[in-house]
């Protein structure tokens, strides 16, 4: 299983610095919460093991959010230390969809949408923990709007 800091690392790997594609903590943050989500209720298992809780400004793994802090709002740089073998193709079939589907909004943008979703809303009480089972159940909802 991967950690979160291994998904945090390929979607930093994924930036293209000279086209403007940053990323910030923030992004990063939403970033996580889909591909976990996606996971769940797709393969019915978590994509990495730690919890993502719900804090003001959306869905935050704090070992991530404590890990690239120091950038503050500013962009991540791309990590030089990424190990892209340990990623195996369903991995990184999901995380490129992610990215792909979700990496061209802006933070703000991707903030805007998680407030409107059942994991979070139904989870902001304090910085609680949102559950495998609540995200599972909601993306699972997603998957089948894909589908129509």
């Amino acid at each position: 299983m991967l950690s979160c800091h291994d998904v945090a690392k390929y979607f930093l790997a994924q930036t293209n610095e000279e086209a403007g594609d940053l990323i910030s903590n923030l992004k990063l943050q939403k970033l996580l919460y889909y591909a976990q989500g996606f996971h769940l209720a797709l393969y019915d298992e978590p994509l990495f093991p730690e919890s993502i809780e719900a804090w003001t400004y959306g869905p935050v793994v704090p070992q991530v959010y404590r890990a690239y802090k120091k950038y503050d709002s500013g962009a991540i740089p791309i990590p030089e230390d990424i190990d892209f073998s340990k990623y195996d193709q369903q991995s990184r079939e999901l995380l490129d969809e992610v990215y792909s589907v979700y990496g061209q909004f802006s933070a703000w943008k991707l903030l805007s949408l998680i407030h409107e979703e059942e994991p979070w809303k139904n989870s902001r009480e304090g910085n609680s923990v949102i559950s495998h089972q609540v995200m599972k159940n909601h993306f699972k909802t997603q998957l089948v709007n894909v589908d129509e």
